[in-house]
């Protein structure tokens, strides 16, 4: 079976790199390359960021590259698209996905509708980066994970990394290609460890990655919830259960290609999300299995998803409201 663009494939030299750490080794390489690349977003230049990602980029690049903006999320964005759309290749912080609501028409209705709008005369070469997930006690406005949302809208890619190698890989080629690009970071992960090719590592955006290969259930997942997959596949295999894990690493486009391909060898699904499963991205693919694969299909497909209801403030609420790998596992076992 292929395992397109497989982080487990990298050739070459690799060197451990946190999530964070991969991130910023992508945005200082690229500054490094194009001059047109630019910072902007609430305190990342003094501070470096809400997760410090841009630390030290305002002594070396200077306040022209790395801009302080007001705490003003419609500004940023539209600052951006309009940066974009006369040459330059802006990269906007906004602190949390849930505040990226209120620059929705600068996003949506401008920098992803602008090359469809004026005939293709124009391109919107622009990065929004922002954090997204529970688990970390903040509440229910600031814990969401709302990115597919932001999926729905043709003319703008949504990225979603799970690993630091796909992180920096994934990164370099958004701040490269000439669409609007969503890119969303699990604020859990940034510490997380991993492999990362040394050099100028670029991942095509829009292709799915096999994370862990197995014959007996096909778990679709991203972002922090690939790490709980392969948790429960860990879990599964005590019992006897192959899981293959299939890392989505991109919301927009959709690569069910591969889903397909895991979906066919293993003849079960089970989605884990952690947004609410209602119109989520676990819906999405359900819906693609049953209609590209349905001969193959030996049981329902599963979701598995964060309760719905606003995340609570307590941990303890909080963590039970989130997936996990107990629930994962007992979701295969109910199709096995």
């Amino acid at each position: 079976m292929s395992t397109l663009n497989s982080t487990s494939a990298m050739s070459g030299e690799t060197v451990t790199k946190t999530f964070r750490e991969a991130i910023s080794d992508a945005l200082w390489e690229e500054m490094e390359r194009d001059e047109s690349i630019f910072l902007m977003g609430e305190e990342i230049g003094v501070w470096g960021g809400t997760y410090a990602v841009t630390r030290g980029f305002h002594d070396h690049f200077g306040e022209n590259r790395v801009r302080d903006t007001p705490i003003a999320e419609q500004a940023i964005v539209g600052a951006a698209v309009g940066a974009a759309l006369n040459g330059l290749r802006p990269v906007a912080e906004i602190m949390t996905i849930n505040f990226l609501f209120l620059a929705l028409d600068a996003l949506i209705n401008h920098g992803a509708k602008a090359h469809y709008m004026f005939g293709g005369q124009f391109t919107v070469p622009m990065v929004v980066r922002t954090t997204t997930g529970g688990g970390r006690q903040l509440g229910a406005t600031h814990s969401h994970s709302p990115e597919h949302l932001f999926a729905h809208f043709p003319g703008l890619i949504v990225s979603v990394p799970s690993t630091p190698a796909d992180a920096k890989g994934l990164l370099k080629a958004a701040i490269r290609d000439d669409n609007p690009v969503l890119f969303v970071e699990h604020s859990t992960l940034y510490q997380t460890r991993g492999q990362v090719p040394v050099g100028d590592y670029v991942l095509p955006l829009g292709k799915a990655d096999v994370k862990r290969e197995g014959t007996d259930v096909t778990l679709v997942s991203y972002a922090k919830m690939v790490q709980v997959s392969l948790e429960a596949a860990r879990e599964l295999e005590k019992e006897g259960i192959s899981a293959e894990v299939v890392d989505l690493r991109s919301l927009r486009p959709l690569d069910t290609e591969l889903v397909m391909e895991s979906f066919k060898k293993t003849n079960r699904c089970v989605v884990v999300e952690e947004a609410h499963a209602l119109y989520g991205v676990g819906a999405e693919v359900a819906a693609r299995v049953q209609e590209e694969a349905f001969d193959w299909m030996d049981a329902p497909v599963k979701r598995v998803s964060t309760e719905d209801v606003p995340l609570p403030y307590s941990r303890d609420l909080e963590q039970s409201a989130l997936p996990d790998a107990r629930k994962i596992v007992k979701a295969v076992k109910e199709i096995l």
